[in-house]
């Protein structure tokens, strides 16, 4: 992982700790990064299989 993916990996787990679904404005403040470098870095956690979206359930799985 890159420096940015465990970044923005340990902010979706900490806010998943909390029960809490962090939206994009939260994830755009809290790394300092554009919408489209979060989404780009967000996809590839999910390639390398470190996150998948529940669409049912709305939430991040860990």
């Amino acid at each position: 992982m890159t420096d940015f993916e465990r970044k923005l990996y340990q902010i979706i787990v900490n806010m998943h700790l909390y029960r809490k679904n962090p939206t994009l404005t939260e994830l755009k403040r809290k790394t300092g990064k554009s919408e489209q470098e979060i989404r780009e870095t967000t996809k590839s956690l999910i390639r390398k299989g470190a996150l998948s979206w529940d669409k049912e359930k709305k939430i991040w799985m860990i």
